[in-house]
């Protein structure tokens, strides 16, 4: 691991999907399928990240900002967490992960200001995958599948998050600066969700999945409330491990014709979740 430049104040984030049962954040389905209860959604960790971003990076970072997230533990309602970021390399790229009390990694990744001449974590991830050889739950997925859906976020599902978020800031609240108040993260990747909910219906139900990896990078300017946007999704990626099967999805968002943001992610769907795998 490197040395941390920065380190972040401990926090205790809020399972906020804990009512959507019959998804991994509900406890009775997480524990019956082995995790200790639910589990807080990746992209809200990544919310935590960005007291140390801005602090590195400064406001270019609502511009062009990169941030890349794996994650490797899961992590429950209230459970204390902080994050860290190394310093720059010579390629401008910062690594950064998040620990829990007992020093273990919960997420590890890089982030950076766009046009680094090295992968992210997770391009580098993507570039070395091994193609899958038995998907019974994404079947019928294929790599270069897409759909292209209109999305906007609603005031009142910000307000609501804005009341339990882990690192809150003005500009989710200002609108000053932007012209309209910016999404954090878990509502910037639900901007994304309408173009990735249209290809997932694909997918053979039943099953229950959860966020294997995100990365978010402004291109333009921050996802916006209220703000009409055209999503896209594309399929990029197929594969697999011992657990799950595993889709990795491109997506970008446009707005008037251009380009502001984009979305890497990788969703594993637990194969013990899918009656497709009783053997």
């Amino acid at each position: 691991m490197q040395t941390a430049k920065i380190t972040g104040e401990w926090r205790q984030p809020v399972n906020t999907a804990a009512h959507q049962k019959g998804g991994i954040h509900d406890d009775a389905t997480a524990t019956k399928l082995g995790f200790s209860g639910g589990t807080v959604a990746g992209a809200i960790h990544m919310e935590q990240f960005l007291p140390l971003l801005l602090e590195v990076f400064g406001d270019t970072w609502w511009e062009r900002g990169v941030l890349s997230i794996f994650f490797l533990k899961t992590t429950m309602d209230r459970d204390p967490v902080r994050c860290f970021m190394s310093a720059l390399d010579d390629d401008g790229q910062a690594a950064v992960w998040m620990e829990n009390e007992a020093g273990e990694q919960i997420l590890t990744g890089t982030a950076n200001l766009g046009g680094c001449s090295k992968p992210t974590a997770l391009r580098e991830r993507l570039e070395t995958l091994r193609p899958a050889t038995d998907l019974r739950i994404l079947g019928k997925f294929a790599v270069g599948q897409s759909a292209t859906v209109p999305s906007r976020v609603a005031m009142d599902f910000l307000d609501r998050q804005l009341s339990v978020i882990t690192e809150n800031h003005s500009a989710f609240v200002d609108s000053e600066r932007f012209g309209q108040r910016v999404l954090p993260c878990t509502q910037t990747v639900r901007s994304f969700d309408p173009a990735e909910a249209d290809l997932a219906r694909q997918a053979i139900q039943p099953f229950v999945g959860l966020y294997g990896a995100i990365e978010i990078e402004y291109l333009k300017s921050p996802v916006l409330v209220e703000t009409d946007y055209v999503a896209t999704c594309e399929v990029v990626g197929l594969s697999e491990s011992p657990k799950t099967e595993i889709l990795w999805r491109e997506s970008h968002l446009e707005h008037d014709g251009m380009r502001v943001a984009r979305m890497l992610k990788m969703d594993r769907l637990m194969k013990n979740s899918s009656p497709l795998w009783d053997e």
